[in-house]
């Protein structure tokens, strides 16, 4: 797999990086937040990380007034596991480095993506990124053996809370894993055993044969 960085213009059909944004009182609250040794953790709304001016300024701006929430994905992964999207754009601000695996939406057929359409993005620390709409990403994975992260996560409220009580009647509310989250599982995914749509075909990606300290 060849890791692109989110500067280069392989990651504009994806996104953008964010300027005119100051994230540093941001990141100072992130850095607080716990962070598990094994395994991921998420919340999709932290009062600490939303009582910063970076909050107001997202949310006034780029987001021109929507209700937003700014919660955080920590702990440490190499596995893409998953893939998941939203009707909007979502931004992440990472207090470490990490990678981004992400594929296009419009590849999904019948409810299925071949992994071999995911591609590799590294996102240093410090910086905004956003993911369009037509995304596909899930959660963060390390950029450096061992070391982990922290990311703050933007999105409008109510994202990826509880899912909603509804009559199925289209496909793709199969899909519709929780509150603007609609999801595709590898088959050897937690969230396949847990009763997520199984969606992803091929190799569940591991990151690790390709992360190197000097990344």
């Amino acid at each position: 797999m060849q890791i692109k960085s989110v500067f280069s213009p392989a990651f504009a059909r994806y996104g953008r990086v964010l300027e005119g944004y100051d994230t540093k009182s941001l990141l100072e609250a992130l850095a607080a937040t716990e962070k598990p040794e094994n395994g991921t953790v998420y919340f999709p709304s932290r009062p600490e990380l939303e009582a910063t001016a970076c909050f107001s300024a997202l949310q006034d701006g780029f987001y021109g007034g929507m209700p937003l929430q700014i919660g955080c994905c920590n702990g440490s992964n190499t596995l893409l596991n998953c893939l998941e999207y939203h009707r909007d754009s979502e931004v992440d601000v990472p207090g470490e480095d990490i990678l981004l695996l992400v594929a296009p939406l419009q590849e999904v057929e019948d409810g299925a993506l071949d992994t071999a359409r995911v591609e590799a993005f590294f996102a240093p620390a410090g910086i905004a990124v956003e993911l369009y709409a037509t995304t596909l990403h899930y959660a963060p994975c390390d950029a450096h053996p061992g070391r982990g992260f922290r990311v703050a996560i933007v999105l409008p409220r109510g994202t990826n809370t509880e899912r909603p009580d509804l009559v199925p009647r289209t496909p793709e509310d199969g899909l519709l894993w929780a509150r603007n989250k609609w999801l595709l599982s590898h088959p050897d995914s937690p969230e396949a055993g847990q009763g997520a749509h199984v969606g992803l075909r091929g190799v569940n990606i591991d990151v690790s044969p390709f992360i190197k300290e000097e990344l």
